[in-house]
């Protein structure tokens, strides 16, 4: 019988490299030095010490404005957070259909924001289409209905594809004229940057990004996100929100610490191009295989493939994990992530072969 990965039973000490999610990959060498460098000692709680400020100072370096940043435990308060920030009871956000919010949240906005509704739009290959929001705006009741408030991008999609700095632009420019706020789920921001080729204020406030969330767990972090506020006055209640959520870490210096390790010396784009690169060689290989169909443009550290069902099951007797339940199609998500090592994509698309 197919068993679905989900279900599947897997050694909790298998160390073994899979494709399954960029959040299964370990931490990477210089977050885990920079966790041991700031662990001995004293410091003042809940991010009033000098690692969080430095942690801080680097994101205004890094997006070349003096944004504000905080620090949360995971990508799903990250997002409802930031979102909420814009939004009163009455309002809703407009995604797309395929975005994490909708998906992947179990309407963790509506939950941390009360009264706060999820309107999704269309468009190809997970981008929002702007007449898609043109049209989801047209006619909408006053009084009578959630008054659109804020327009969130993934980028990279959840389908693996890109937003470029004209496309984010475009929407942003509409939004502004509508008065909605821009949010960017950027769990993959680091991917996208790589992907794009151009600095990280390019493709976030240059282009009328309001509130990006960073995501660092995909990209060599043990855990958290940071939420970055490109206008200070947008954040004026955040910590409030942090702390009813249960989201204010008291020791907040083991958060912003990651992230001293991770934008030294450029690792975070470093890591995210090595993803990149193993995720285009990965459907490079995949291409030539006869049995498979690939679905969606790779343009992050995600290949969507149709794989015949058998041999899928062949994958998972082998020892593969991925998932063939993310995103339209029926297709296998094969994530790479900052460890991923060529000789794990050749032996992948080997043993698909194998299975043919």
């Amino acid at each position: 019988m197919f068993i679905p990965f989900q279900y599947a039973q897997v050694s909790s000490f298998d160390h073994r490299r899979q494709f399954a999610s960029d959040n299964n990959a370990g931490c990477c060498p210089e977050v885990l030095a920079a966790l041991q460098d700031s662990s001995p000692g004293h410091l003042v709680a809940y991010g009033s010490d000098a690692i969080t400020a430095k942690a801080k100072d680097a994101f205004r370096e890094l997006f070349e404005t003096d944004c504000e940043v905080f620090f949360v435990f995971n990508g799903t308060a990250a997002n409802s957070l930031a979102i909420g920030s814009f939004c009163s009871r009455h309002h809703s956000i407009l995604c797309h259909r395929h975005s994490h919010i909708e998906s992947d949240e179990c309407n963790a906005p509506g939950f941390l924001n009360q009264g706060l509704r999820i309107v999704t739009v269309e468009g190809a290959e997970g981008k929002v289409d702007l007449r898609s929001v043109q049209e989801a705006l047209r006619g909408k009741r006053d009084i009578h209905a959630s008054q659109p408030r804020v327009i969130s991008l993934t980028n990279i999609t959840e389908l693996g594809t890109l937003y470029r700095p004209k496309e984010i632009a475009e929407l942003a420019d509409f939004a502004k004229s509508k008065g909605l706020a821009v949010h960017v789920d950027g769990a993959r921001f680091a991917n996208a940057v790589a992907s794009a080729d151009c600095a990280p204020a390019e493709l976030s406030w240059k282009a009328g990004v309001d509130v990006l969330v960073f995501g660092g767990t995909k990209n060599g972090l043990a855990f958290g996100e940071a939420v970055v506020f490109f206008k200070k006055q947008d954040s004026s209640d955040f910590m409030y929100r942090m702390k009813q959520s249960g989201q204010l870490a008291s020791k907040m210096r083991f958060l912003a610490a990651q992230w001293l390790g991770l934008l030294s010396n450029g690792k975070w784009l470093e890591h995210a191009r090595h993803a990149n690169a193993m995720a285009e060689r990965l459907y490079s290989q995949i291409s030539q295989v006869e049995t498979t169909k690939l679905l969606f443009p790779r343009e992050g550290n995600a290949v969507f493939v149709k794989i015949p069902e058998p041999i899928v099951a062949r994958l998972y007797e082998l020892g593969w994990r991925f998932y063939t339940d993310v995103g339209p199609g029926g297709g296998a998500r094969l994530m790479c992530s900052w460890d991923t090592t060529e000789h794990d994509v050749d032996q992948f698309v080997a043993d698909i072969r194998g299975g043919a």
